[in-house]
């Protein structure tokens, strides 16, 4: 069996190829180009950028999953938009699950916002964090491979992110959430070197039109 191919944006954004081509969080994308499915993990906006999604998303074909205080800022992007909730299993033509995602000890991700993570099932089970802390939640959920925040500030750092992916059992790591708003490629250098695990430092693809 093929793996998926996973590209990596930089920030918190990937493109995942797998049969389908689906996007999580795009966020100051290098090029124009469409997918079929666009999961958006809160409203924040650099996970929420409406120009970025317009870039990938084609109006009668793909597919837009996100929050609901996402709903307003991406009217006319997409024919069809999914509102989802934490905690959920949905079937849109891929499977997913919804992971909730806050902060336990920081500010800007309260629970109370029902905000979310993903784990998409395609030809591997892809575990998106969104924005978050180590939390309860994440125990034992088994992913084939965990796309982690490492910044730290608004999320976890190294070290917590380290701590989660112990507990969340995945078969890989790929550290993300560094080197455009906070944080830096030592981070990433730092998480896999705490890690037990293989882990995957993936280099982000550069811009390849100027907008």
């Amino acid at each position: 069996m093929n793996d998926s191919k996973i590209r990596f944006l930089g920030h918190a954004s990937f493109i995942l190829e797998s049969g389908v081509t689906v996007a999580i969080d795009p966020f100051d994308v290098p090029a124009e180009e469409k997918v079929d499915y666009l999961f958006i993990t809160h409203s924040h906006y650099d996970h929420c950028s409406p120009g970025d999604i317009a870039l990938l998303s084609d109006y009668e074909k793909t597919t837009i999953i996100c929050t609901k205080d996402c709903r307003d800022k991406l009217k006319g992007i997409a024919k069809k938009i999914i509102i989802v909730e934490p905690s959920g299993t949905y079937d849109t033509g891929i499977k997913f699950k919804t992971i909730p995602a806050y902060n336990i000890s920081k500010p800007f991700h309260p629970k109370s916002s029902g905000w979310v993570g993903y784990i998409i099932y395609l030809k591997e089970s892809i575990y998106h964090t969104g924005d978050t802390d180590f939390i309860p939640e994440m125990k034992g959920l088994k992913p084939d491979i965990f796309l982690v925040p490492v910044g730290g500030t608004y999320t976890m750092n190294p070290r917590e992110a380290a701590m989660a992916a112990d507990a969340v059992l995945p078969g890989k790591a790929i550290p993300m959430h560094y080197g455009k708003i906070i944080g830096g490629t030592e981070d990433a250098e730092t998480f896999k070197k705490l890690c037990t695990f293989p882990v995957d430092i993936l280099e982000p693809e550069q811009k390849t039109t100027s907008r």
